[in-house]
């Protein structure tokens, strides 16, 4: 069963964020877009690399009034000691979420059970709580944070504009489509 067009199910979790730890919940999702980006493991070898590049084109999400949520089944504990010893991670300014029993692994799908990790899961989530993209990767394959800032335009596009949808590679200020019947067959 598909997660797309559902609502997030309710977690309740501390994350590592700016030098505390806080607690999150999913209500503190809601009310603003959200990107909830799970990754399998702390101190290994591809998730600094897509975690350092969420951390590069943060500023450009927050302009569009995202929070990124990193999440994986370590505890924040282990999240403040990477930030400490990374570089690469001490860049990151968006919460890291711990998931140590695995609750919102599970909730969104993305659990290994036999390994007690996340498979490389991403997830944009609208002010109302509603999972509009998802999308899962395999462990060894990385995400571009470009990419999916393009997506959450989109997302954000298709928000505002009802009756309208992007086409493959739509950007800001490209001709998005209004699907109609003199359009069939004419693409």
């Amino acid at each position: 069963m598909s997660l797309i067009n559902t609502e997030i199910k309710p977690f309740k979790t501390t994350a590592y964020h700016e030098g505390k730890f806080v607690p999150v919940t999913n209500a503190d999702l809601k009310g603003k877009w959200a990107i909830v980006f799970f990754y399998p493991a702390d101190f290994t070898f591809v998730c600094p690399t897509e975690l350092g590049d969420l951390a590069d084109v943060y500023p450009e999400f927050k302009k569009l009034g995202v929070e990124i949520y990193s999440v994986s089944t370590d505890t924040h504990f282990t999240h403040k000691a990477w930030h400490d010893a990374s570089d690469t991670i001490k860049k990151i300014q968006y919460p890291m979420l711990g998931d140590p029993t695995g609750t919102i692994s599970r909730n969104f799908g993305v659990m290994i059970e036999e390994e007690g990790l996340a498979l490389r899961g991403t997830f944009v989530i609208n002010p109302e709580g509603v999972i509009k993209v998802c999308e899962i990767h395999d462990l060894g394959i990385g995400r571009d944070a470009k990419e999916l800032l393009r997506k959450v335009q989109a997302a954000q596009y298709v928000a505002s504009h009802p009756g309208e949808v992007c086409p493959a590679k739509w950007t800001p200020g490209a001709a998005s489509l209004a699907p109609s019947l003199d359009l069939v067959g004419k693409i």
